[in-house]
């Protein structure tokens, strides 16, 4: 078998300008300005794609938050996450743009976005962003 496998399989990678981030459905949290709660959302089957070999990735994504007026209803949330299946994106653009969404939905006094990515090659990667609110 000398058949070199590293052109054999092709992958469709999509880009990441299709993630639709008005999927995301923020509702009224009604102890606004009555008492501050943390937030804390896993998804442990995050998959998208690495945009380099097109070759899956997966990784457990966490969302901790302290909100203001609005939470995130998490079907929504869940649909959000599922576009990115097929997508190619790099870990640390991911927790990125999935801060800057849900930021501009919910509007909250603390977020943070940590992906914990399973291993390829024998490296692990977790990678973390933090959003501090407005001053």
């Amino acid at each position: 078998m000398n058949k070199s496998y590293e052109n054999a399989i092709r992958y469709k990678l999509e880009s990441p300008d299709i993630i639709q981030s008005d999927v995301l459905d923020p509702i009224e949290y009604k102890y606004h300005g009555k008492q501050d709660i943390d937030i804390t959302i896993q998804q442990p089957e995050y998959t998208s794609v690495c945009p380099m070999t097109g070759l899956p990735d997966y990784g457990c994504i966490t969302v901790t938050y302290r909100p203001d007026q609005k939470i995130i209803e998490l079907k929504s949330f869940k649909y959000y996450l599922l576009q990115y299946r097929n997508v190619g994106i790099f870990y640390e653009h991911l927790v990125n743009r999935i801060l800057n969404d849900l930021v501009s939905a919910l509007l909250p006094k603390w977020l943070k976005v940590t992906g914990d990515f399973t291993s390829r090659g024998g490296v692990t990667s977790s990678v973390t962003v933090e959003y501090k609110g407005e001053k």
